[in-house]
């Protein structure tokens, strides 16, 4: 199994279940958050590396771009158009806030306190 085939496993495993749609769309979400977070892991470190890291991460940056598409705007304004989603979000920023936790260690635009 690739590594992008078992991301999109573990983010099958954290969603349920999905219309076709966003199953093809999970896919695509998938690959690109492969590719956006091996891009930023450190100099020398590649994601075979930190494999379970890695994969858990993508799946979450996976689910919470899915998350993102799904939600609807809570107040829509046609007058100098204005679209609030309010905390509609609150659960695609929880995803990639936990994503963001498990990569600093492994980026190198990572920031963390390793103790006073």
């Amino acid at each position: 199994m690739t590594l992008e085939e078992q991301i999109y496993a573990q983010a099958l495993v954290l969603t349920g279940d999905l219309t076709p749609q966003q199953d093809a769309l999970l896919r695509v979400l998938c690959k690109v958050a492969r590719n956006a977070v091996a891009g930023r892991l450190r100099p020398g470190l590649t994601p075979e590396d930190i494999q379970a890291e890695f994969i858990s991460a993508c799946s979450l940056t996976a689910l919470a771009a899915l998350s993102e598409g799904d939600s609807k705007p809570e107040r829509v304004t046609a007058g100098e158009l204005t679209i609030h989603h309010g905390d509609a979000n609150a659960a695609a920023k929880c995803l990639r806030g936990q994503a963001e936790l498990i990569l600093i260690p492994f980026v190198r635009d990572g920031f963390a306190f390793l103790g006073v």
